[in-house]
């Protein structure tokens, strides 16, 4: 039998492409219909902000550990988080979890590295970018992260919670981002990790200058295999 996901949700938008993928994605391997089971659970992302916005990872981990329990006693074996942000908290979930969790950033790193690709722009919340998420986890493959200037970051930022996270998409908005990644790739950048869960919703990969790393949908296949190696 495949092993039993649970996804520990923070922004519904991003959650829902990650089950969405993994449900759609897993008839491939395993049938018509078919997919590993799946639970979720969401905190909500209101109760999340006030820890994010004032650094407190501590009460992130809290939250995020607490949708974990829950999922682990209806049976949950393994266990991914599709929001890139709160995996500023992961070492602290990490080390009290009782089952194992993917990290969002290594199935990232892993994709990258089998592309051949070695630096990499990031893109996400203001925290994510200003943090050490994506440069820890993915240096150990070989890849150097590059992230937007300062203004870029903040209007992304914005977009990302007064948007995304609301299921907006403007027109606006996706050629903000394809600029951004233009701008990215004069930096020396050979693709580009779409480091908001919700941002693949957003852009169109047929009109971006650089190739994009999904991070949603990276995580997804990444528990889809996971589920299924010893079946």
């Amino acid at each position: 039998m495949a092993k039993h996901i649970g996804i520990v949700a923070c922004s519904a938008e991003g959650a829902a492409l990650c089950y969405r993928t993994l449900c759609g994605e897993a008839q491939a391997q395993m049938g018509e219909h078919m997919h590993p089971e799946v639970s979720m659970h969401t905190t909500p992302l209101g109760e999340y902000m006030p820890h994010i916005r004032s650094g407190d990872w501590d009460g992130v981990a809290d939250l995020m550990l607490g949708s974990a329990e829950k999922l682990v006693s209806i049976g949950a074996e393994i266990l991914i988080c599709p929001d890139n942000t709160i995996h500023c908290a992961f070492s602290l979930v990490e080390k009290r979890s009782t089952v194992p969790w993917i990290h969002i950033a290594d199935a990232v790193g892993e994709e990258a590295k089998r592309q051949g690709y070695s630096r990499v722009g990031v893109t996400g919340t203001k925290y994510l970018m200003a943090g050490s998420v994506y440069p820890k986890r993915l240096s150990p493959f070989g890849i150097v992260c590059e992230f937007p200037d300062e203004k870029d970051r903040e209007r992304i930022d914005t977009i990302i919670f007064r948007q995304l996270v609301n299921g907006i998409y403007t027109q606006e908005s996706r050629r903000f981002f394809c600029e951004v990644l233009g701008k990215l790739q004069d930096r020396g950048c050979d693709a580009v990790a779409l480091g908001g869960t919700e941002i693949p919703i957003l852009v169109d990969i047929r009109d971006c200058p650089l190739p994009v790393l999904d991070s949603t949908r990276l995580l997804a296949r990444a528990a889809l295999e996971r589920a299924l190696e010893d079946e």
